[in-house]
């Protein structure tokens, strides 16, 4: 059997939406290409300190994570690169002068740094585990790394803070946007380049149009059933719904189990 090189996204494809826990044939999927020899790997735009937990009970050791530009292999952080940070402190700067509150996370956790507290004031707490640092003397431009920052930005204001060019701006709740990378297909190609092994071994799985970038030409990409229609239409193949053994399923038609 030709040994391929799987990346699952996360929410939608691996876990069930409503009750986002991890669908059961998914994960017996997953152990049963392990076991045929095949690389497996989460592929994620989380960052790499929230996902190490599921990495355990999926029962990997690999994950492209952090957007695309963290890579872990046999549990080893490899990469995690960070925001460019004269483009990020540009756009900071310019939030802080049209009033908009900030949050900047400088290393791999749930910390997040700010100079007031303006972002809690304007749109309340950030809407997961935080742990905040507000000193009137926080110098963004003294910092060594920014990995992502988080604007009090209502979909309303969305106009004031023109798109980045190396990073991308992301909206996953109303009150707020996060300001960090968007680039899954980067972190497989770092996962190539490790190995040493061609871009045709590749077969990635996803369901919305964040994994869009990660579904390319150059390798096998699956939609599950319940994907949007714009990366259904990208796909090589479509699949069943992630909770009707989408990934099973396919897996099995492929003769990868």
């Amino acid at each position: 059997m030709e040994k391929k090189l799987f990346f699952f996204d996360i929410d939608g494809t691996l876990t069930d939406r409503k009750t986002r826990e991890i669908v059961p044939s998914a994960k017996r999927t997953l152990e049963l290409l392990q076991e045929n020899g095949h690389f497996v790997s989460i592929a994620t735009g989380r960052a790499h300190y929230k996902c190490r937990n599921l990495l355990d009970e999926l029962g990997l050791e690999n994950m492209v994570c952090s957007g695309g530009m963290g890579v872990v292999i046999e549990n080893k952080l490899v990469k995690n690169t960070p925001l460019d940070k004269e483009e990020a402190v540009a756009v900071i700067r310019q939030a802080e002068e049209k009033g908009i509150g900030v949050l900047v996370a400088l290393d791999d956790s749930e910390k997040v740094y700010a100079q007031n507290d303006l972002f809690r004031q304007q749109v309340g707490p950030r809407q997961e585990p935080t742990e905040y640092f507000i000193d009137s003397a926080f110098n963004i431009a003294e910092v060594e790394n920014i990995y992502k920052f988080y604007l009090a930005l209502s979909k309303e204001q969305d106009h004031l803070i023109p798109e980045p060019k190396s990073f991308a701006k992301l909206r996953f709740v109303p009150e707020y946007i996060m300001c960090q990378h968007d680039n899954k297909k980067q972190g497989i190609l770092d996962v190539l380049d490790y190995f040493g092994r061609p871009q045709k071994d590749v077969v990635v799985f996803g369901d919305d149009v964040n994994d869009l970038v990660m579904f390319d030409k150059a390798w096998t990409s699956i939609a599950m059933g319940n994907a949007v229609d714009e990366l259904k239409s990208k796909a090589d193949y479509v699949t069943d719904r992630n909770v009707d053994d989408g990934i099973y399923n396919a897996c099995r038609k492929f003769g990868w189990i």
